[in-house]
């Protein structure tokens, strides 16, 4: 699939348009698109003030479909938010958080032992019931190790990484990371998978493009319902771009990548038309966290007028963007402020598929069919629970925030140079120690003070009123909460990318170094 941008959709639309003898039938389970963006901030779109201006597909979405200003995410950094997504489960309950120090991100770096639990139900594996066909394409990031890989857990097909695309590496220390095709790798990152750290350059996006839409035409000429996962991480630092994109931005290379994620949605859907199948597919874009701050100016997005980023539980770290397109069945151009978050997309996905959730686990997620297709607002007093690792650390009902506990990152960390919060310390909020607040919740009022900077006095009428409300919210969650066997405690360099299945085909395979485990060590 790595054709020149010359040759790309010229060609691809004419075997389409030359192989298509009539439309494709009307199926009753719809098709399903989730496009998950890695480090995307709410603040990087148009339609949500980006005085750039340069997301016209994405705008152009919102204004055909609907935009959700109130989704979130279910952790502030990739893998546990993934993990979620498509178990419809909090990290806390899937797994995916560690428990080796008191509320520390942590996620799937190469060296991990772990990956997502045998005792989760993937989405993929849950469409299987009503005949879907599955492919992700891009990154998975939860287990790189065979039995967590995609193939494994439910999905049929998968051209992307295990890993995010740090490097590169000397393949001594440290391989460099693996690209699949399905169940075998074709290249790792940095070799066959050029990414230039100079320039920026890399034909990656464009690469997953290709993928998507001849995964979208196959299914579509086989008229069988399909979930694709389109999951690209050009806006993950590093950030890249294919050449044909490099430098256009006002924004920099993060604008880049950007602008070519743009691009490339406002092919799919404009594929999806031309197949005729865009009344039947649903089509829902967000991201996996918010903009990593830590990562800027050059290669980080914005969270718009929320307070920090990517890391931390304040509104830059978990608020997304997110809209919902669906041609004839989603009105054109709603907003709906609807409290909703990356779980939801497991159950809406399989009501949609007319499949039941599976009854023999707490799912945190609700049905927003009601919402995307009716635009009602039926879950006014729909929690939102903000998780740091292992610590509930803050709570959203209505358009009140407490805060259980604050942390941005330690001293130690911040006086490396890590800064998860540039330019927006707020004392007593934005704090470097890991400050309690389980007596005295810190509470905002999100409408009137979206970037968390004006706590409401302990004093007032409205500070009790709202405590009322959300405490019974918060010691029912607590009681009733059964957390799953952490995933992400262990680490061990003999577990990392040195001999994927494939690697003897391409005479990549790496000597795998003895094994010496560890506790894995979370800073953040």
């Amino acid at each position: 699939m790595r054709l020149r941008w010359t040759q790309t959709l010229t060609l691809f639309f004419a075997s389409i348009c030359c192989s298509l003898t009539e439309k494709p039938s009307n199926a009753s389970s719809p098709n399903i698109i989730i496009m998950l963006m890695d480090d995307m901030g709410w603040g990087d779109l148009g339609v949500f003030g980006q005085p750039s201006k340069e997301t016209p597909n994405l705008d152009a979405m919102a204004a055909q479909g609907m935009l959700l200003p109130n989704f979130y995410t279910a952790n502030p950094l990739c893998s546990p938010s993934r993990a979620a997504l498509l178990t419809g489960r909090l990290p806390v309950r899937n797994g995916f958080y560690t428990t080796n120090a008191h509320a520390r991100n942590a996620y799937t770096p190469q060296e991990i032992v772990g990956g997502i639990s045998k005792d989760e139900i993937l989405l993929p594996r849950m469409l299987k019931e009503k005949g879907y066909i599955s492919k992700i394409v891009g990154k998975w990031h939860l287990g790189h190790r065979p039995q967590y890989l995609p193939l494994e857990n439910g999905f049929d097909e998968w051209f992307g990484a295990p890993n995010c695309h740090f490097g590169p590496y000397n393949n001594s220390n440290r391989p460099n990371i693996p690209v699949y095709n399905n169940t075998e790798m074709v290249g790792r990152y940095y070799e066959e998978f050029m990414i230039d750290r100079k320039t920026g350059e890399s034909n990656l996006t464009h690469i997953y493009l290709m993928e998507g839409l001849d995964f979208i035409e196959r299914q579509s000429q086989a008229r069988r319902p399909f979930f694709l996962y389109w999951a690209p991480d050009a806006t993950h630092a590093p950030v890249y771009a294919s050449k044909h994109f490099l430098g256009k931005s006002q924004r920099g290379r993060y604008g880049d990548a950007v602008m070519e994620l743009d691009y490339s949605i406002g092919q799919i859907l404009s594929w999806l038309k031309l197949l005729s199948i865009d009344q039947n597919t649903l089509v829902f874009f967000t991201s996996d966290n918010g903009a990593a701050l830590t990562s800027g100016p050059y290669e980080s997005g914005s969270n718009g007028p929320f307070l920090c980023g990517k890391e931390t539980t304040f509104e830059g770290g978990m608020r997304e963007p997110a809209i919902a397109w669906w041609p004839g069945r989603i009105k054109e151009g709603t907003v709906n402020f609807q409290l909703a978050n990356v779980m939801d997309l497991y159950v809406t996905c399989l009501a949609l598929a007319g499949i039941s959730p599976p009854s023999d686990r707490t799912l945190d997620g609700i049905d927003l069919t009601p919402v995307l297709l009716k635009q009602l607002h039926t879950h006014q007093n729909r929690p939102i629970f903000y998780y740091r690792g292992d610590e509930l650390m803050a709570v959203r009902l209505g358009e009140y925030k407490a805060h259980y506990w604050t942390w941005s990152n330690s001293w130690q960390e911040f006086k490396k140079g890590i800064n998860f919060c540039p330019g927006q310390e707020v004392p007593g909020v934005t704090t470097h120690d890991q400050i309690e607040h389980t007596m005295q919740p810190l509470i905002f009022h999100l409408g009137q003070d979206p970037g968390e900077k004006f706590p409401i006095s302990v004093l007032t009428k409205e500070y009790q009123d709202v405590l009322s409300r959300i405490s019974p919210i918060v010691d029912q969650h607590k009681k009733t909460l059964v957390p799953g066997v952490p995933q992400l405690n262990m680490c061990d360099v003999a577990v990392m990318n040195w001999a994927p299945a494939g690697c003897e085909k391409l005479r990549k395979c790496l000597k795998v170094p003895k094994s010496q485990p560890w506790k894995c060590d979370w800073p953040h």
